[in-house]
């Protein structure tokens, strides 16, 4: 095919010019290799393209019939890299995100904001989900990049650390002073005793924060009858706002009601380590002019 391109080429240009010497001077060879070509081509296809005279050329109705469908296929390749150059002047792509929704909102929004100032003309799309289906779509292809705490196994997933964030218990004092009451604690009671009475807020079992935090608690904590579930952050940090419990957050994500005074850190039952959170990506998709786009904004880069 790659050959026979190359006499549709010299076909096209002789047509066009209407003349062999002209089209011999165009495509910078000689007079008897475009003859040689048309002649191959012509034999290739066993039928007669051009009727030669001293005037030059002229294409017999089977080389019109020819000519008019190689027009347009030299047509839509010329337009298909007019457009392949200006997608590389103004940065045309498509990035799709997976995050949970509590990520997005308080770590990925601030990144994409910027990327999408330097470089509004790629598209975004971003999948708000729960961590897990953000693994299974980077797995199955079905996105570009994924914002997750770092899983115990990446598998075929490349795993880029973004930060650290840590775990920890919050309450009101509203909650605290009721709570004590109705259990009549008193304040030298220790930590692991407040937290048998109180009702224990915590994401859902299919969350990886939710099981990452379930390693380290104790296993009569898990068996609380007052244990309270539910599938985001944010509902968390409401929960815990309207004196509903103790929930297990990220630090981070609660900062401003801990130095408003709306929420008051514990001391946890036991100690939960830092872990890391970051972006992840196959292989493939780390190849993509968009993801290097933004991990170049966002200070990564998809080789060490």
């Amino acid at each position: 095919m790659e050959h026979n391109l190359n006499l549709y080429h010299i076909f096209h240009t002789v047509a066009r010019c209407g003349n062999i010497s002209a089209a011999a001077s165009q495509l910078f060879i000689s007079q008897p290799a475009i003859s040689k070509s048309i002649s191959r081509l012509e034999q290739n296809l066993g039928t007669v393209l051009f009727i030669r005279s001293s005037r030059g050329v002229s294409l017999t109705p089977e080389g019109e019939l020819l000519f008019r469908q190689v027009d347009a296929a030299f047509a839509s390749i010329r337009l298909g890299e007019e457009q392949l150059r200006r997608a590389g002047e103004l940065g045309l792509g498509h990035l799709s995100v997976g995050v949970s929704t509590t990520l997005c909102r308080y770590v990925l929004l601030p990144y994409l904001r910027a990327f999408i100032h330097d470089n509004p003309h790629i598209r975004i799309s971003v999948s708000c989900q729960p961590s897990y289906q953000t693994i299974r779509a980077l797995e199955s292809g079905d996105i570009d990049l994924g914002l997750i705490g770092e899983p115990s196994k990446t598998g075929k997933l490349q795993f880029y650390p973004l930060r650290e964030i840590q775990d920890i218990f919050v309450t009101t004092r509203t909650y605290l002073e009721n709570l004590k009451k109705r259990s009549k604690i008193e304040h030298t009671v220790p930590a692991c005793s407040l937290f048998s009475w109180a009702a224990l807020i915590l994401l859902d079992k299919d969350n990886l924060t939710r099981q990452y935090v379930n390693q380290y608690l104790p296993r009569d904590m898990m068996e609380n009858d007052r244990l309270i579930e539910v599938s985001t952050m944010d509902l968390l940090i409401e929960f815990a706002k309207i004196d509903m419990g103790i929930a297990c957050v990220i630090s981070d994500f609660v900062r401003d009601e801990l130095e408003n005074g709306k929420l008051i850190r514990l001391k946890s039952p036991v100690p939960i380590p830092k872990r890391k959170i970051g972006f992840a990506c196959s292989k493939a998709a780390g190849e993509s002019r968009s993801v290097k786009r933004f991990f170049q904004l966002i200070g990564l880069a998809t080789h060490e």
